[in-house]
């Protein structure tokens, strides 16, 4: 193998090392993360300046794929601060107030609702509307801010994107690469998806309420300075007034449409992004209307300085994130589009490679095998998207049920578990950032959060996945 390829892979796998360390040790990563895409560059290339330019370019692709999230987060906050100002909020909850009445209530009620909707929509929809709905009521009942985000997290970015059971995009990639029917995949999923949801969100809430009686967590633990779309201080400026008819006629409007957004999203097959595009344009119609009918003549400079504030609110968020993301990019597609086919032939992508010379020299048995997939598919869960690399988990699952003999699905569905587990969401600070900023927590402070129940979740599923092979 070309020295380029095993030098570039080996200085991305120390950088990786680096990061988690940091990250664990809550020291800032940004200069690092700099540091790592200049280095990576140099060595590619050979190039001062293509390595200078490498690290502006990289930051140019970051914010282009996470513009959408960005957009998305930064119009909720902006409609979910003129529902609070304005009392509307108050009146919105008021039925589910009722109902949830306790800190566990709100965790399982929010995780299960987001679960259900991200099944139909994928999750960056899901966090937008059950965000802006339950957050608040979810608060009241004592639940921390931090607590939302972790069973939104979990269910929306963990179980249901994990399983893809409706959409099935996931399934249909991880099928393609292993040579096997989706269906096959998406029935050897359920026990694992089911193993790995009840083991992670189980321990995830224990670990919860164990720190809430003890004071480790409570409702300001990783809240942002500028926080929460449901009454942090930054939502919070000069009071208005509108009558009481208007609160109700907005509090029933609110949901209403975002309800008709669920129905045209089923009648029209609007999924992912289109479904985001959706519940966007949706959420930002209502917030000039809602600014318009509460500031009157000031209507329309007050309308602007909300989705000003929004747009402020998640740059802010995603300033410390856009580094980190624009590093691990760099082992997927970024690498080629920012610094050409420097790779020797054959490589497709740093991170894809990691996980075909792993897979390459492990023994093959049932149990080294179920080991080495769970492996493969966290790493190449590492560039955040969760879906790059499960095609890679498929072949792999091909290559091990052959010389195995058997379980080519259950392979397939836990290298797919594995990757969308890790990279989908719930460990990997960019990808987990949509219900972060809607929740106002930090998404340092989530992923850790979250890193022991899903490695504790993984372990045990995976254990499971070698009795099934």
């Amino acid at each position: 193998m070309d020295i380029t390829l095993v030098s570039v892979h080996w200085l991305y796998l120390v950088f990786i090392v680096l990061i988690i360390g940091f990250m664990i040790r809550r020291l800032d990563t940004t200069v690092l993360c700099i540091g790592g895409i200049f280095l990576l560059g140099l060595l590619a290339t050979g190039s001062v300046p293509h390595s200078v330019s490498g690290v502006f370019g990289s930051f140019i692709y970051a914010i282009k794929e996470l513009l959408g999230t960005i957009l998305i987060i930064s119009i909720i906050v902006g409609l979910s601060r003129v529902l609070t100002r304005s009392g509307i909020n108050e009146t919105m909850i008021a039925p589910f107030a009722r109902l949830i009445r306790s800190p566990a209530l709100a965790y399982w009620v929010t995780g299960i609702l987001m679960m259900v909707i991200s099944w139909f929509f994928w999750p960056s929809p899901a966090v937008a509307l059950i965000g802006a709905v339950l957050l608040p009521v979810a608060i009241r009942a004592g639940l921390p801010a931090l607590g939302v985000a972790m069973a939104m997290n979990l269910f929306g970015h963990g179980i249901a994107l994990s399983g893809d059971f409706i959409i099935q995009g996931a399934p249909k990639l991880t099928a393609d690469a292993a040579g096997i029917p989706v269906g096959d995949v998406v029935a050897a999923s359920v026990p694992l998806v089911l193993v790995m949801g009840a083991v992670t969100t189980a321990v995830s809430f224990w670990y919860m309420r164990r720190d809430m009686r003890t004071g480790a967590l409570t409702m300001s633990t990783g809240l942002k300075a500028d926080v929460s779309a449901a009454g942090s201080p930054a939502a919070s400026g000069k009071s208005t007034s509108l009558s009481p008819g208007f609160r109700l006629f907005f509090a029933i409007l609110v949901p209403v449409l975002f309800a008709l957004d669920v129905v045209l999203m089923f009648t029209m097959n609007l999924q992912g992004g289109d479904a985001t595009a959706l519940v966007g344009g949706t959420a930002l119609l209502l917030m000039l209307l809602i600014s318009l009918a509460v500031h009157r003549k000031q209507g329309l400079e007050e309308a602007t300085t909300y989705m000003t504030d929004g747009f402020l609110f998640g740059f802010r968020i995603f300033g410390p994130v856009i580094p980190i993301a624009a590093f691990f990019y760099l082992g997927d597609s970024a690498f080629f589009e920012l610094f050409g086919k420097v790779l020797p032939e054959g490589s497709h992508g740093i991170v894809n490679d990691l996980g075909s010379a792993l897979a390459s020299a492990v023994p093959l048995n049932p149990a080294v095998g179920a080991a080495t997939l769970t492996t493969v598919g966290a790493i190449t869960g590492l560039d955040g998207s969760g879906f790059s690399g499960i095609s890679l988990a498929g072949s792999i699952a091909n290559l091990f049920a052959a010389s195995i003999g058997h379980g080519i699905a259950t392979l397939t569905a836990l290298g797919q578990i594995a990757a969308i587990w890790v990279g989908g969401g719930t460990l990997i600070p960019w990808a987990l950032i949509p219900a972060a900023a809607i929740c106002g927590v930090d998404p340092f402070e989530l992923a850790r959060r979250n890193v022991k129940p899903v490695v504790i979740g993984l372990a045990v599923t995976t254990v499971f996945a070698m009795f099934l092979l």
